[in-house]
C-alpha cells in the first residue's frame, strides 16, 4: 500500500516514485544552479575582455543559448535516471543531440550576429566603403550556411539518410530553380555589382527615375535611401538591365549658365563683361582652370547672351552650391 501512494506516475512498467521524482528535481535545478554560475563566470571574463573582441562576441552568443542547453540536459539526465539507463550512453543518443541542435544553431547564429558587428565596426574607421557593402551580404550568407548545417544534422540524428535527402532535393532541383528564378537573377545581380562595383554604400546614384544615397547591397535587393528621406528597395537583377549614373564619381561639377546683357551695351561692352567674368573664374581657386569657355553667344529674344562653361574641383552638392552662389554674386558686381 505504502509502494502504490509513493507512486507518483509510470514510465512504461516503471513505477516513478516521490524519490525518483525528487532525483529528478534535484538534477535540474543543479542544472539550472550549473547555468547561472557559468553565467557569472562568463561575465566576469566579459568584463575583463574587449567589447569588440572574438572572446566577447563568444561569451554573449552564449548567454542565452547556454542555459537552455544545460537545462534540456538536465531534463534528459533526470530521463534516463528514471529509465535506469546508464548517463554516459544516453547523453550520445541522437534523440538528446536532436533537442540540443536548435540551442547550438542560435548559438551559431548569435555568434554570426556578434562577429559581423564587429567587423561593421572596423569597417566604419576604414577610408574604402566596400567593406561596409560586404559586411551584410556575409553575415546573411553566414546565417544561412548554419541553419542549412544545422538541419542536415537534425535530420540525420533524428535516422534521415541526409545522401538520400540531398539526391531527393536534386530530383526536385528543377522545380525549385523554376520557382525560385527571381530569387538567383538577384543573387546573380549581387554578385555583378560586387565583381563591376559601379557603387559603393554611400554613393549619391540616379537609376532610372529614382535618386537617392546606397545604404545597403545584400544578396537581393539594393537599398536606396532618397533625397525625401524615403526608402526605395531595387531587385539587384534590374540593376544589372539599368543604366546607373553614379554622381558621386563626378571628379568636377559642372557650372552652365547663360548670362543676359541688355540690348543697349555696346560691343565693347560685351567684350569687357565677357573678359570680367574670364578674370572672375581665372581668380577663384575653386574652378578648375584646365577646361573653361566664355563667350558672347546669341542674340536672344529680349537680352544678348554670354554663355558660360566651367567646373568647380568640389563635387560635394553644399560646396557646389556655396561656390556657384559666391560666383554670380561676383559677375553681379563687375558687371
Amino acid at each position: 500500500m505504502d509502494e502504490i501512494l509513493d507512486t507518483v506516475l509510470f514510465v512504461g512498467d516503471r513505477p516513478i516514485t516521490v524519490a525518483d521524482a525528487g532525483t529528478v528535481a534535484l538534477v535540474v535545478i543543479g542544472s539550472l544552479l550549473a547555468s547561472w554560475l557559468i553565467k557569472r563566470a562568463l561575465g566576469a571574463v566579459a568584463a575583463r575582455s574587449s567589447a569588440d573582441s572574438v572572446r566577447g562576441a563568444v561569451i554573449h552568443s552564449l548567454d542565452g543559448p547556454m542555459r537552455w542547453i544545460l537545462l534540456m540536459a538536465g531534463l534528459w539526465i533526470g530521463y534516463l535516471l528514471l529509465i535506469d539507463q546508464p548517463i554516459a550512453t544516453g547523453l550520445r543518443s541522437p534523440v538528446f543531440l536532436a533537442t540540443e541542435l536548435p540551442f547550438i544553431i542560435w548559438f551559431a547564429n548569435r555568434l554570426t550576429n556578434n562577429l559581423t558587428d564587429i567587423w561593421a565596426v572596423k569597417a566604419e574607421s576604414t577610408e574604402g566603403t566596400f567593406d561596409d557593402q560586404l559586411v551584410p551580404v556575409i553575415r546573411t550568407l553566414a546565417k544561412i550556411l548554419v541553419v542549412i548545417v544545422g538541419l542536415l544534422l537534425l535530420f540525420q540524428n533524428l535516422g534521415y539518410e541526409v545522401g538520400s535527402l540531398l539526391a531527393g532535393l536534386g530530383i526536385g532541383g528543377a522545380a525549385i530553380a523554376l520557382a525560385s528564378k527571381d530569387t538567383i537573377a538577384n543573387l546573380f545581380g549581387s554578385i555583378v555589382i560586387f565583381v563591376d562595383r559601379p557603387f559603393q554604400i554611400g554613393d549619391w546614384v540616379e537609376i532610372g527615375e529614382q535618386e537617392g544615397t546606397v545604404e545597403e547591397v545584400g544578396l537581393r535587393v539594393t537599398r536606396i535611401r532618397t533625397f525625401a528621406n524615403s526608402l526605395i528597395t531595387v531587385p539587384n537583377s534590374a540593376l544589372t538591365t539599368t543604366a546607373i549614373n553614379n554622381w558621386s564619381r563626378m571628379r568636377k561639377r559642372r557650372i552652365k549658365l547663360t548670362i543676359g546683357v541688355t540690348y543697349d551695351a555696346t560691343p565693347v561692352q560685351i567684350e569687357q563683361a565677357v573678359e570680367a567674368i574670364r578674370e572672375v573664374l581665372h581668380a577663384d581657386r575653386r574652378v578648375a582652370q584646365d577646361f573653361m569657355l566664355v563667350n558672347f553667344t546669341d542674340f536672344g529674344a529680349s537680352s544678348l547672351d554670354i554663355f558660360v562653361y566651367a567646373f568647380t574641383l568640389t563635387t560635394r552638392w553644399d560646396e557646389y552650391m556655396q561656390v556657384r552662389q559666391e560666383l554670380l554674386l561676383e559677375f553681379m558686381r563687375r558687371l
